[in-house]
């Protein structure tokens, strides 16, 4: 079984300074990131990995993305580029969502949850524990107001498969030989990728495990600005640098049989255009 795979931008942000930020264009110009989130058509329903922004986020931005992430990094808040929408565009029915595998939970990550109330949100134990108590720190990018429909969380733990010399759990048992939760810790204390076999291959959806696609090459290049954010938005920062050389390590082992992309560059979005 293969899956049918849709790579969907679910919110385009807009902060300021392209050339710190993507690493062109003018130091005046806005920069262009994305939310890059996939739609599985599989035997057990649609599944999405991430969901960006929703429609709540859209119509109601400074409630449930806080005013101080939509003056930094502008977010289009396009009904249009929402999963829920996009789904009806192609021509499929929202409510056959039946789980979501979001890479985290931050807010540009869950946004979309609400708009699928009856799917299956699976997560790591300690993701969950800190998403649904956070700490007034934590509260900036968990966001109380993109659960409070209730999200039908399915909390995982370690009962670990081997996966490239990664530990790995399958969330969906019927899927575990296609789908995959990779534990990549840093950027959150459980942030994940998601692993989705196409074919004889693997794509991974590392998350923002890295954010600029040089950084899971032979000689990253990191624009400054967007290096900085990195640090600025890390939870553990020496588990997260180990993550990121772990994923170049895998990307320049095994070009032939994974592609990995990030939640946010554009770049590696418009690959799958």
């Amino acid at each position: 079984m293969t899956f049918r795979i849709h790579h969907m931008n679910c919110g385009t942000m807009c902060p300021l300074c392209a050339r710190l930020i993507n690493g062109s264009g003018g130091w005046t110009a806005r920069a262009k990131l994305v939310c890059h989130c996939l739609l599985l058509e599989s035997p057990q329903g649609l599944i999405l990995v991430d969901t960006g922004l929703g429609t709540g986020d859209v119509k109601e931005p400074n409630r449930r993305l806080g005013a101080g992430f939509v003056a930094m990094t502008s977010p289009k808040l396009d009904l249009s580029e929402t999963a829920y929408v996009q789904i009806k565009a192609k021509g499929l029915n929202p409510a056959d969502v039946t789980h979501i595998v979001p890479t985290h939970l931050d807010l540009d990550h869950a946004g979309g949850l609400s708009d699928f109330p009856d799917a299956q949100v699976h997560a790591l134990g300690v993701e969950l524990k800190h998403a649904i108590q956070p700490s007034k720190k934590d509260s900036l990018r968990f966001r109380k107001a993109q659960f409070e429909h209730g999200p039908r969380w399915v909390e995982h733990n370690h009962t670990p498969v081997d996966w490239f010399g990664f530990e790995a759990l399958a969330p969906i048992p019927e899927l575990a030989d296609q789908l995959l939760m990779v534990p990549l810790i840093g950027h959150t204390r459980g942030h994940v990728g998601v692993a989705v076999r196409n074919g004889q291959t693997w794509l991974l959806h590392a998350g923002d495990a890295y954010f600029h696609r040089s950084q899971v090459t032979a000689t990253p290049a990191m624009p400054a600005g967007l290096k900085l954010f990195e640090q600025l938005v890390q939870t553990l920062p020496e588990p997260r640098k180990q993550t990121t050389a772990r994923l170049r390590e895998l990307a320049l082992k095994h070009p032939n049989e994974i592609e990995l992309f990030c939640a946010h560059d554009p770049v590696e979005f418009e690959r799958y255009q």
